[in-house]
């Protein structure tokens, strides 16, 4: 059986928010070596912050669930 991508990335994310106690955390998602997506954490207001590599685009989100969705769906492509 294959391992999750989505519990990959959930505990990439978990990681982030335990290790901040007012620092910004950041991660890079790569599919075969090319990034996808760069996320921050930031601890003093509880939000991540996904930019998309290729299109710059910026977006926030507070929920844990919906940031691991996004990720997953980027890798995908």
């Amino acid at each position: 059986m294959k391992n999750s991508q989505l519990a990959a990335i959930i505990k990439r994310l978990t990681a982030m928010v335990e290790a901040s106690d007012s620092e910004v955390q950041v991660r890079r998602f790569e599919k075969e070596g090319q990034e996808k997506c760069i996320v921050t954490f930031d601890g003093s207001n509880e939000m991540f912050e996904l930019t998309e590599t290729g299109s710059q685009e910026v977006y926030q989100f507070d929920d844990i669930d919906l940031v691991t969705l996004e990720i997953f769906e980027l890798l995908q492509d």
